[in-house]
């Protein structure tokens, strides 16, 4: 099968490489990085006007009505520049959630806003266990005369501190259903947490009987489309990083001299670069067949959803600690731009899911 990107999937792609690295230089993310709530708000009035945060949105609801594929090529590129703040999150996978799932009333409400890049919204679904599995959800949904409420305490949530709404994962009965919370609601505590990754926010949010309205579409099986989703979403930021890292350790090696010779003539170093190639080239046919899987209802949507997540978070993790080698010293320093991304390839490994968690995922559901 002969599969590559259209015309405009490739212009899209190169569009938003010539957008980032004009409006999203290194030194732009490190003042973001500097920020109380990570949110570089001007980048993303920049980014409505393009069109991004609609991309993926229904167009009856103002969005361009385009698919995951097309999303993955923003992704791709915004891994590559490490852009921060909440775009994956919001315009990827609340958006895909209210898609699925929510009523007309809802998203004419969540989705237009978002479109407009008048709202944000984030996912809530990882608990005190810090794990995606159903199991280990135990925030509690409950319906009574006012309509639904939700009880429970969500961690790792990201940017909830700056949305305007939450899809929080809850249990009802032994189902696992999506709702939306608006953060105005009464009973909402949303704090900050400290983390590794200062591109990417996270908190933790205390729901006390908060009303929520509830996303439609089979309960646990809207929820496992939203950890396919994700999963791709993570898969294609972490294409990106890699192949910034790589590009960054190949032109270093370049340049710098050991022995009178640039160190890139050594055979330690070509191996080293040569292997994290070997491993993103085919990884990139995958993620380009996961999203497109996604798009079309595939059979096997689910399974190659997690063999991507799995197989390009690996190859980020792993490529990284190569990268930084091949620095030098300087690799390890706050003031080399490298552990912008050694740490953001730390996040995606562990968010929706760590390769353990989507390999496990691939075995259970079989070859479709």
């Amino acid at each position: 099968m002969d599969f590559g990107l259209s015309e405009e999937q490739q212009q899209l792609k190169e569009s938003a490489r010539a957008f980032l690295s004009g409006e999203c230089p290194t030194t732009f993310v490190r003042k973001v990085m500097a920020t109380d709530d990570g949110y570089p708000r001007e980048l993303y009035d920049q980014i409505a006007k393009l069109g991004w945060t609609g991309l993926i949105v229904p167009e009856k609801f103002g969005g361009a009505g385009l698919g995951l594929l097309d999303m993955a090529m923003i992704l791709e590129e915004a891994g590559y520049a490490a852009m921060p703040g909440p775009f994956l999150f919001s315009s990827v996978l609340a958006a895909s959630a209210l898609k699925l799932g929510g009523s007309d009333q809802l998203n004419a409400k969540w989705l237009t806003a978002l479109a407009e890049g008048k709202a944000i919204g984030t996912v809530a679904v990882v608990e005190n266990a810090g794990s995606i599995d159903a199991r280990d959800i135990n925030a509690i949904a409950s319906k009574g005369g006012t309509g639904w409420r939700l009880d429970g305490i969500k961690m790792f949530v990201p940017y909830a501190n700056v949305a305007d709404f939450i899809v929080v994962a809850a249990k009802r009965d032994s189902d696992i259903r999506l709702f939306v919370v608006d953060t105005k609601s009464p009973g909402l505590t949303i704090r900050s947490l400290k983390n590794l990754d200062l591109t990417r926010r996270v908190t933790s949010v205390e729901l006390r009987n908060v009303p929520a309205k509830r996303l439609h579409g089979g309960g646990s099986q809207l929820f496992a489309k939203l950890i396919d989703v994700a999963a791709v979403a993570v898969a294609a930021d972490s294409l990106g990083g890699i192949e910034r890292a790589l590009e960054m350790a190949v032109d270093y090696s370049k340049v710098r001299e050991q022995f009178g010779k640039p160190i890139g003539s050594f055979q330690a170093l070509k191996h080293a670069a040569a292997e994290i190639v070997a491993d993103v080239e085919p990884a990139r046919a995958m993620l380009w067949y996961a999203a497109y899987a996604q798009d079309t209802g595939a059979a096997d949507a689910s399974r190659v959803a997690a063999m991507a997540k799995a197989r390009l978070c690996d190859i980020y993790s792993r490529g990284t600690d190569r990268a930084v080698l091949m620095h030098g010293g300087i690799g390890f320093t706050w003031e080399h731009d490298m552990h912008l991304w050694f740490k953001r390839a730390r996040f995606n490994e562990s968010y929706f899911g760590s390769p353990a968690f989507h390999r496990e995922r691939v075995a259970t559901l079989g070859a479709y």
